[in-house]
């Protein structure tokens, strides 16, 4: 008979080492900036932000090239923070949550934003346009220990060396522990996970050849190339 398929976990590399973090499950926040909830004009800005999740092999590393995906025709970026978890965390406060963070890293969230809007105009899941392939490119991960308190830092985002996005990260509504929290009560976090924490407003559409790149102030900084759509 023959064996399984398997594959080896996904490593992100993490700086002033040679081992990679190798990712366990990708989680992310919606609607955590009010300006970005504002400029979808899907949701109340009220309302509390959520999470859904994209598969561990849709990690792309810095430098990498993505193909433009199929089944689109709006193809858009959202720069984010990302949170890496290093110890188990069940049921924890705000508080408690903060140790269990092993560090942080720049993240990009690509959406067909058109299957999206499908989505939601149907109170249908978002994975068609949130959990595909190479949707969640995350640059070298920093440990804690070199940045204490990440949230006192701005994220900016550039296509083409444009600024498209920019925004203080005290901007988010759910802070870091208040994330690690809520989601704690949800699931059982463990080593591995990553949470792309939400992204401000100035999302738009992309196209082959454009070069995206994320700056998060004392993080590495991230950057992809879009090219062609990859032939069947």
């Amino acid at each position: 008979m023959q064996a399984l398929w398997t594959e080896a976990p996904v490593l992100i590399p993490v700086v002033g080492t040679d081992a990679g973090f190798p990712v366990r499950r990708i989680y992310c926040v919606g609607r955590n900036y009010v300006d970005h909830i504002r400029e979808m004009r899907e949701g109340d800005e009220r309302d509390d932000p959520f999470f859904f999740q994209k598969p561990t092999d849709a990690i792309e590393l810095d430098g990498s090239s993505i193909p433009y995906p199929r089944a689109t025709e709006d193809f858009q970026f959202e720069g984010e923070l990302v949170i890496a978890v290093g110890e188990r965390l069940r049921n924890s406060d705000p508080a408690e949550s903060m140790d269990a963070i092993y560090g942080y890293a720049a993240g990009i969230d690509l959406t067909r934003r058109d299957l999206q809007k499908a989505s939601v105009s149907q109170s249908r899941p978002w994975e068609p346009g949130k959990s595909f392939d190479k949707s969640a490119p995350c640059g070298p991960i920093l440990p804690k220990e070199s940045l204490r308190n990440p949230e006192n830092g701005t994220l900016v985002l550039q296509v083409n060396g444009e600024e498209r996005q920019r925004t203080s990260l005290q901007l988010m509504i759910w802070s870091v522990p208040e994330i690690l929290a809520r989601l704690s009560e949800l699931y059982t976090l463990e080593p591995g996970d990553l949470i792309f924490t939400g992204t401000p407003a100035g999302v738009s559409a992309v196209s082959p050849g454009d070069r995206i790149s994320v700056e998060i102030t004392g993080l590495p900084a991230l950057s992809i190339t879009i090219t062609d759509q990859e032939e069947s």
